[in-house]
């Protein structure tokens, strides 16, 4: 999606180094020009289990520019609202679907020593 750089597939090293954390500022298709540097995503489940809440905070220069909260009515498999900005929402999608695979897998219980 880096202007001029449509449709183009990164390398899967340059995903790993560069796009995967944000503040990729040696990468050549990175836009001088704007919003933000990263997204950062955080959940939790409501208590009646019926929604999850993924928090947003979109950051430019090590600093909070944008933040907000997505609610995602899981017995309807669907957003109440979607954030306006079409790559945030993937993102908080992929997010959202790597925090129900982890709610299901079994927790492990480490004793103490």
């Amino acid at each position: 999606m880096a202007p001029g750089h449509e449709g183009v597939v990164p390398l899967q090293e340059e995903l790993r180094e560069l796009c995967n954390l944000g503040y990729a500022e040696s990468c050549t298709r990175l836009p001088k020009e704007r919003a933000w540097d990263s997204v950062r995503f955080g959940a939790r489940t409501a208590l009646d289990g019926d929604c999850v809440q993924v928090r947003y905070v979109c950051e430019r220069g090590h600093l909070p520019v944008e933040n907000g909260i997505l609610d995602f009515v899981a017995a309807e498999s669907r957003w109440r609202e979607l954030h306006p900005n079409s790559c945030v929402q993937r993102m908080a999608e992929c997010f959202l679907e790597s925090y129900l695979e982890r709610r299901k897998r079994p927790q492990v219980m480490v004793a103490a020593s």
